[in-house]
Order: C-alpha cells, then sequence, then structure tokens
C-alpha cells in the first residue's frame, strides 16, 4: 500500500490527536477516513449537480434532438 507523508501546524497536529483519542481512533486512521470522506463528497456533490443540469436542461435538449 502507497503512504503519504502529510505536514500539519503543531495546532492542527493536536487537535487531530485529540480528536482520533476522543474517537478511540488512531490519528492515521482517524486522517485516512477524513480524505475519503472528503473524496466521496466532492464525487458526490459533482454527481448531483450534473444530475441537475440535466432535469432543468431536459426540454431543451429534447427540442434540440
Amino acid at each position: 500500500m502507497a503512504a503519504l507523508n502529510l505536514r500539519f501546524t503543531d495546532e492542527e497536529l493536536d487537535a487531530l490527536r485529540k480528536r482520533a483519542e476522543a474517537e478511540g481512533r488512531s490519528m492515521q486512521s482517524f486522517a485516512h477516513d477524513a480524505v475519503i470522506a472528503a473524496i466521496n463528497e466532492h464525487s458526490r456533490l459533482f454527481d448531483e449537480a450534473a444530475a441537475h443540469v440535466l432535469r432543468v436542461s431536459e426540454e431543451l435538449n429534447r427540442r434540440l434532438a
């Protein structure tokens, strides 16, 4: 599995440590899941926006076809 080094300020690292500890997880596990969640959310928002554009332009697309 590939690895990635991330840089945090002391304050950010402390916040990450406290949050992961509060959830009973490692910082690595917590950070990994946060990144994956951000990726998935971006994809979901993109798909939602594309579906909206298709819905609102459905009539125009039908007339142009």
